[in-house]
């Protein structure tokens, strides 16, 4: 039987290479962390009890972002957040694929400054609920959510409203 995990059961890592998240919003960790965690907590399927994930987030530039991108997908431009899963196989959609691990590590995120906060501007939208609306997306990825097709675009976006609302975070997908 499949039971949610907790807060206590997710390490963050955060990485700040860039100050001007630091600037922009000064309690920045505080809002990264628990937007993961939000995201994790109501994603994650599994029995295993007492497992422990970890998940690592560096919020960086466009710079370096621009530089993964081109290197990992191909795309020489920069993208608001990148994904990489640790051991892909292992999750279907929040599902765990293997119960015999113990300690989890989900992958890492980046996220580039100068596109999230010109992102928020161009959607009239907060900067920090953008920024959450990103890392609870970037979380779902590590869990083999996607959003390939209708179907997983559907479900995932269900699961990044639900998630959001829990943060007093308005449905980004509404057209204002």
């Amino acid at each position: 039987m499949t039971k949610p995990i907790r807060k206590s059961d997710i390490s963050v890592s955060l990485q700040q290479p860039c100050a001007a998240w630091k600037t922009a919003l000064p309690n920045v960790r505080h809002v990264v962390e628990r937007a993961a965690a939000s995201a994790l907590v109501r994603a994650v399927q599994t029995d295993k009890a007492g497992a422990h994930f970890y998940l690592t987030i560096r919020l960086s530039d466009d710079a370096e972002v621009q530089a993964l991108n081109g290197q990992f997908r191909g795309k020489e431009k920069p993208t608001n957040v990148l994904s990489f899963p640790f051991a892909p196989r292992l999750w279907r959609e929040g599902k765990l694929m293997q119960q015999e691990v113990q300690s989890i590590t989900l992958g890492d995120m980046i996220l580039a400054y100068e596109t999230v906060a010109q992102e928020a501007g161009e959607q009239g939208k907060t900067f920090m609920a953008h920024l959450q609306h990103l890392v609870v997306h970037g979380a779902l990825h590590l869990l083999g959510f996607d959003h390939e097709d209708d179907a997983q675009a559907e479900r995932m976006e269900a699961l990044e409203i639900e998630v959001l609302a829990r943060l007093g975070v308005e449905n980004p997908y509404e057209i204002r």
